[in-house]
């Protein structure tokens, strides 16, 4: 399965209200859990197991909890059994078929 979640403290560290530094401590968790994975500006995206990718996502929640007595989470799934390698296959078959409709 995709699982694409953002994951972000209620509450900003300062007046900026810039939360990056508490977002750095979820990235870290999900960089070390060994799944593969791509984050962007908006969304971190995992590619594993149901147990596994819900397992690290509540390691990066808790992990947030240290910065702010409330934290936000959002999730997108993809669930396809059977299906490995899609955090780049979906990119490269999207790519793939524009490169054709222009020639």
């Amino acid at each position: 399965m995709l699982v694409a979640f953002s994951v972000a403290p209620s509450v900003a560290a300062d007046d900026t209200g810039s939360v990056h530094e508490a977002v750095a401590d979820a990235i870290e968790i999900v960089r070390a859990s060994g799944l593969p994975n791509s984050t962007d500006a908006m969304f971190t995206t995992l590619e594993g197991e149901w147990d596994e990718c819900m397992a690290v996502i509540k390691r990066c929640c808790e992990a947030l909890q240290a910065h702010s007595p409330r934290v936000s989470l959002v999730l997108k799934a993809d669930i396809r059994p059977g299906h490995t390698g899609e955090l780049a296959g979906k990119v490269e078959r999207i790519e793939t078929e524009l490169a054709r409709r222009q020639g």
